[in-house]
């Protein structure tokens, strides 16, 4: 487990990051909001905010050093990166209420949300 201590910085900066986090988080249909409910869910909502304000940093720094435009992966970026991890909880669920579930695999796969441009 990582340290729950954050390392001194620039109070100016942090205050930024802080706000600039919450809102960010607050937005739906964004990568940064799935990131910081899926932290909140497992380590609080303050953890949650820190890990935000580090993926908001290093997407600045990235921006900054190589000058390109910032491309929002998505809500469904965990979902498709993983989808097995989306799959098994949702089949338990149904199968936990009393279904029986068979999957086929679709023509088209469908996307979740549309992401926002």
């Amino acid at each position: 487990m990582k340290s729950s201590r954050t390392r001194p910085g620039n109070p100016y900066l942090q205050g930024v990051l802080g706000a600039s986090a919450m809102s960010i988080a607050r937005t739906p249909g964004t990568y940064l909001n799935a990131k910081y409910r899926r932290t909140a869910t497992r380590r609080g909502p303050q953890k949650a905010n820190v890990a935000v304000q580090h993926a908001l940093l290093v997407a600045i720094w990235h921006i900054g050093t190589t000058g390109t435009l910032y491309g929002d992966p998505g809500a469904d970026y965990y979902t498709r990166l993983r989808p097995e991890r989306a799959r098994q909880p949702a089949i338990g669920q149904l199968e936990a209420m009393g279904y029986r579930v068979t999957l086929d695999e679709a023509s088209q796969p469908s996307r979740l949300h549309p992401r926002r441009r």
